[in-house]
C-alpha cells in the first residue's frame, strides 16, 4: 500500500509516478494507465478555482483523501487529494488496466447484455474516469476516505518498471488546457484516449 508521504508532494510529481502502480477496490483491482494532475492554485481547470467547498475540503482534508464528484450529472469520477509538497492539488484517476475482479466489473458496466452479445473485452471496462468508477464500484459514498489507511481500499506499488510514460495535454477540459499533466502508459490499449501530438516520454 503506497504511504500517505507518497501524496505529500507536488501533484504533478504524483500523478506521473501512480502510472504504473495498482488501484485496488475491494475484491476488484486495476494498473493505473493513465492519470491527469490538478493544482489548488494557478489551474483554471480545477475545482479549487471556482469552487469554495473544495477549497474548504484540500484545507480540511489530508494528503492521499479521496476526492469523488458528480461529473456532468452522469459519472463519478475518482481523484486523490495531494498536498505537502510544494503545492496541493489533485490526481484524476483517468483509466485502468483490470487485474483482478473482472466479472464483477462486467456486471456493473454491462448489467443488462445483448441476448447471444459477445462479452465486452477487457478494454471497455476501465478506459475513462467515469467507466472505471462503475466498473470498480466507486461512488459519492466514497468522497473523503482515506486511502492510506486499508489495503482493501487503496493505492498499491512500486509502478510497474517496464512501463513506459507519456506526459500530454489534459483533455475534456476548455481552461488550462496548455498543461502537459495528462500522464499515460506509452502502447496501452486501456488508456481513455490515444496520445496527441503533444505527447512526450516523461
Amino acid at each position: 500500500m503506497l504511504p500517505r508521504t507518497f501524496f505529500q508532494r507536488d501533484p504533478i510529481t504524483c500523478a506521473r509516478e501512480l502510472v504504473g502502480c495498482e488501484l485496488v477496490w475491494n475484491s476488484c483491482a486495476g494498473l493505473i494507465v493513465e492519470t491527469e494532475a490538478y493544482t489548488a492554485t494557478g489551474d483554471e481547470a480545477s475545482h479549487t478555482f471556482v469552487r469554495p467547498s473544495t477549497r474548504i475540503f484540500v484545507a480540511q482534508h489530508q494528503a492521499g483523501t479521496a476526492y469523488v464528484y458528480f461529473n456532468y450529472g452522469m459519472y463519478w469520477l475518482f481523484n486523490v487529494l495531494v498536498k505537502g509538497g510544494t503545492r496541493d492539488g489533485f490526481v484524476l484517476i483517468r483509466a485502468l488496466q483490470p487485474t483482478r475482479g473482472l466479472p464483477a466489473m462486467r456486471r456493473r458496466r454491462f448489467p443488462k447484455p445483448a441476448n447471444g452479445a459477445r462479452p465486452k473485452p477487457p478494454e471497455a471496462l476501465c478506459s475513462g474516469p467515469g467507466k472505471l468508477t462503475i466498473a470498480m464500484g466507486i461512488g459519492g459514498q466514497h468522497h473523503g476516505s482515506d486511502l492510506c489507511l486499508r489495503p482493501s481500499n487503496a493505492f498499491h506499488g512500486p509502478a510497474d518498471p517496464a512501463i513506459r510514460r507519456l506526459s500530454d495535454l489534459r483533455i475534456g477540459i476548455t481552461k488550462s488546457a496548455h498543461f502537459p499533466w495528462r500522464f499515460l502508459a506509452a502502447e496501452n490499449p486501456f488508456v481513455s484516449a490515444r496520445p496527441t501530438s503533444h505527447a512526450a516520454v516523461c
